[in-house]
Formats: structure tokens, sequence, C-alpha cells
């Protein structure tokens, strides 16, 4: 640990996988997160927060390392992480800290030559416990559940999709896994057996929910019913949706991003996703309290955040890809305990911050120098002065690579593997899509917030969107 630091500060950084940015009850969405609410209400919303691309893998190493996706070359799950970067937990070791895991990092080792392994670990995090999202083999929950005495089944993916009935019934049925030994309870279980007796910490709590499989334990199955659920926002029809912009078109052929025009079924899917983000509230909850009666909490740095969004139906897709907002725009609380930052707790910022803007943070607080390669800034600042000042970014910027097989774009869409990926420039009132080899796409987002209508050849739109263009070249020179 640094000389001279305080041994008594911790850093807790938190990320669920695949939540949405509205989805907290603090913010007027009708998924209850409590706890979350409450942490907000001690630290700092930053409600205009995106990641920079997706799906986890490049998202997690843009927050990782501070790089834009064009910067550390991860553009897909099973892509390298090049190690002539450098990360958050490589730096904090080096200044003398013990970053430790709990979950996964969605790091891939190796190289495509010598194996890849898709369940690598950040270099520098030390894993205490990793549990992967391959739910095939969820070997530490497996073993903590047989302790407890419940039946494992043969197959352990059981675990995660076995219910006591259909999941397709209103509300779906509940797992057979009971919510105080399902995975997430597991995980918190685990970070908080593990700073009982610690200070001067350092954890990431990587938890998969809500990933899929979107099956939720008692009760958290029954919380948000299908019946009662608002529509997908999407046109009228998948054709209508389609013809937007090629790339949607070609989305939408796909048909495991294509949603299913079961809408009970669809409903179904939705309700498991909103349940399990209460459960994660919950279980949070929980962590938060013990942070409390410990007397830790004065003490720890808390981020919460998630690696990319979810479509969940909206556009008439599913999963996280392209360039609409549900895919990227993804929450942010920082808390922080310093009395510096007590004249603004409850603060809401709505500058424009991303996913690189995470790795500064972390080292900010552990008092680490931020290396020259982060493309991010700390956002430490915002929770002691109330707001990021007049300087900081007015938009912000994401990539996505479909350079993939299961896209199949080159020969659908006659590019070549170099054209296969997009690029987004965002600000408050409009949004301007870049594809190297197809027509861009531009939306105003001040009468059109749902993004139904591609604006690219309306000529009345021509001087903004030439002067969006600009803005992301001069971006790229940056």
């Amino acid at each position: 640990m640094p000389a001279g630091y305080p041994v008594a500060n911790n850093l807790l950084f938190i990320t669920a996988d695949q939540w949405r940015g509205e989805c907290l009850s603090c913010r007027g969405h009708f998924v209850q997160t409590p706890n979350l609410d409450a942490l907000a209400g001690e630290g700092v919303l930053f409600t205009n927060h995106f990641a920079n691309t997706a799906p986890c893998g490049p998202s997690r190493a843009s927050i990782h390392t501070g790089l834009y996706q064009y910067r550390h070359g991860v553009t897909f799950n099973d892509v390298p992480l090049d190690s002539r970067h450098t990360n958050w937990a490589l730096e904090a070791r080096g200044a003398g800290w013990d970053p430790v895991l709990f979950g996964y990092t969605d790091t891939v080792t190796g190289s495509r030559q010598d194996g890849v392994n898709h369940e690598g670990v950040l270099p520098g995090v030390e894993p205490i416990v990793q549990l992967g999202k391959s739910i095939q083999s969820p070997d530490a929950w497996v073993e903590w559940l047989r302790g407890k005495g419940h039946p494992i089944p043969e197959s352990p993916v059981d675990l995660y999709m076995q219910t006591k009935g259909s999941p397709d019934s209103d509300p779906p049925a509940p797992l057979v896994v009971p919510a105080e030994l399902h995975d997430t309870w597991f995980m918190v279980d685990q970070v908080i057996d593990y700073i009982a007796d610690r200070s001067g910490w350092c954890v990431h709590l990587s938890l998969l929910r809500p990933h899929p499989p979107w099956r939720a334990p008692e009760p958290y199955n029954r919380l948000y019913s299908p019946g009662d659920l608002p529509a997908p926002n999407r046109s009228d029809n998948p054709e209508l949706e389609a013809a937007q912009h090629p790339f949607v078109a070609l989305a939408l052929e796909l048909g495991h991003m294509r949603l299913s025009m079961d809408d009970k079924r669809v409903r179904g899917w939705r309700s498991g996703y909103f349940g399990l983000m209460t459960e994660v509230d919950h279980n949070l909850g929980r962590l938060f309290n013990a942070l409390k009666q410990s007397g830790a909490w004065d003490e720890t740095l808390i981020v919460f955040t998630s690696d990319h969004g979810e479509q969940a139906g909206d556009h008439w897709l599913m999963g996280k890809l392209g360039y609409f907002d549900e895919s990227f725009h993804v929450p942010l609380v920082v808390y922080n305990p310093s009395s510096e930052a007590s004249a603004h707790r409850g603060r809401r910022i709505d500058a424009f911050t991303e996913g690189v803007d995470i790795m500064p943070t972390l080292l900010d607080w552990l008092d680490v120098d931020i290396p020259d390669q982060s493309q991010g800034a700390s956002l430490l600042p915002a929770t002691t002065r109330g707001s990021l000042g007049e300087t900081w970014r007015s938009d912000v910027h994401w990539e996505f690579d479909f350079n993939r097989p299961h896209f199949n774009a080159g020969k659908a869409l006659g590019l070549t593997g170099e054209q296969c990926r997009l690029t987004v420039l965002r600000d408050a009132c409009s949004k301007y899509v870049e594809f190297p080899g197809l027509r861009p796409a531009f939306y105003d987002l001040e009468n059109d917030p749902g993004e139904s209508t591609n604006l690219e050849a309306d000529s009345g739109c021509r001087t903004r969107l030439e002067e969006a263009k600009s803005r992301l070249m001069a971006w790229r020179r940056r």
C-alpha cells in the first residue's frame, strides 16, 4: 500500500452484467432497487453513463484499461487483451495494493495460436472466488451448494434453468434453487466473509445477473407480472424497423437477435430480466449493511456500474449490439465516503461519462498515478465539487465490431472485414452513426428519443449530420 496512505481506505468496485441505465427506481423506473437508490442518495448518480463497446469482453477491456476499442483491440469475447496495455489492477498492485476478484473479468488470455482461455482473469487481480459465465460448469457455486446440502443435478446448467413449473406461466415459475442459495447470494456472501476481518482491501465484485438465463428464484420471479409490463419500444413490425438501416435489417435476420413473435414468451423473459435486477439490489443491500455494521462504510469508495445494456425487445431485438441506446446506456453510482464529498451527496450528474472513466476513477481513489494510456478521466472530482466542470466532454462515443461469423455481414452486405464496424457520436440532441462501407444513420433525439426514424437522407438534417461527422473525425484525431 502506498506509504503514508490511510490503511483503512477500501475500494469496492461492483459490476453487474447487462443492466440497462434507466432501470433504477430512483430514476422513476418500475424496477425496484431500494439499496442502489440509497447508495445514489449518499453518493453521486451519473445519469448519462455509456459503455464504449459491446459485448462483455470488449466493454470490460475499456473499463479496465481506460482505452477505447480502437486502441485496445478487443473486438469480441474471444479476442485477447494485448499485454502491452496496463490496467487499473496492475497499476494498483504495483503501488502496493492487493486487488482481488469475486466473479469474472471476461478477459481472454493467451492467443488464438496457443489456445484461448475464455475464462481468463485480468492481469494484476487475484481471483478469490472465480465464477465465470460458463453456466455449464459453475464449479465454485456447486461446491458451496454441496456444503449447504443442496442436491446437485447431473447437469449443473440445470441450477440456472430448472423451474418449479412452466417458465411461460404468469408469473413465471421460480427456479428450484431458492434465493438464499442462488448464484448472486453465493457471490455476495463470499465478499462479506472476505472483508469481515480486513482493512485496506481492494475488491472487484463482478456479478453475472441480470445476464441470461432470465429465470429467477422465489420471490423475484413474481415481482413484475408479464401481463403488466409495458410494451417494448419498437416499430409496428420488424419490417418497418429493418427499413431504418441495412445493419438493423441484418440484425433482425439473425434468429438469436430478433425478438420472438410470441408476445407471451417475450413478456416472460422481460419479467425474469427485471426480477433478477431486484435480486441483485437486495443482495447488495446485505453487503452494504455488512459494511455499515463493521464500520467500513465510512472508509470505502463504492462504484456500481454495468458492462453494457440489453435490447430486451426494443427495436425488435434481443441481446447487446449495434448502436441503439438500450445496449449502451448503463447505470453508474459512485459513493465517496470522505468528508469532502458530504456537501454533494445525492447529486445527479447529467454530463456524459463513459466506461473509460472507470479506471482513472479507481486509481484516483487509491492514490495511484493514472497512466498516460488512459483516454478517460477520473470522476472522483464530481463527488467533491458537485460537477465535472465546464470543459468536460459534451458527447459520448462507442464502437461495435460485427466482423463475426454469426453476423455474416460480409456476404449479406458486401462488406470487407475491416468495414464490418460502426462508430457512434451521441450528444444530448442527436446521434450520428458511421459505417465505413454503409450509409450513416442520424437521429434527432430531441424529437425522436426512441430512435424510430433515421434522418440520414433528410435534406433538412444535412448540416447537422455533416457537423456530427466532423466532430467524430476530430475525436479520432485526438
